[in-house]
């Protein structure tokens, strides 16, 4: 089985999920646009149990989303990068941010919501499957 490491920007704060993730999306709302500093945000869904570790140091972050759930953001406490984040009303799955793995490799986004918040500038991924959800 594939272990994948995810951790923030100063190595403190990580996790390690066994397998691949249930789905991978990229998301182009504004909160995600702030939180990351970019002009979207990519994460991968894992079921809890595919989280093998949880090791270091967090704070967290509640913000309330467009839908009204509550996403509670686990970050690292030194350098300030999101690592994960619990995804309301889906208590089986945790989200990590994909820049966390640092892996060129890692499987690609099949999902992309919030498009109507797209910066004009990007475009969707070429070639690529994507589910396009509104």
């Amino acid at each position: 089985m594939t272990l994948r490491r995810a951790s923030c920007g100063c190595g403190q704060l990580g996790l390690t999920c066994e397998g691949d993730p249930v789905r991978a999306s990229l998301c182009h709302c504004l909160a995600c646009q702030q939180r990351t500093g970019s002009a979207f945000g990519v994460q991968a869904r894992f079921r809890r149990e595919q989280l093998s570790s949880i090791e270091g140091r967090e704070s967290t972050w509640v913000r309330v989303g467009d839908g009204g759930g509550a996403i509670t953001f686990h970050f690292c406490p030194a350098c300030g990068s999101t690592v994960y984040w619990d995804i309301p009303g889906m208590p089986e799955f945790v989200a990590v941010a994909v820049g966390a793995f640092a892996d060129p490799g890692f499987p690609a986004p099949t999902v992309s919501i919030y498009e109507d918040r797209q910066h004009p500038w990007t475009k969707t991924l070429a070639g690529a499957d994507i589910e396009h959800l509104d």
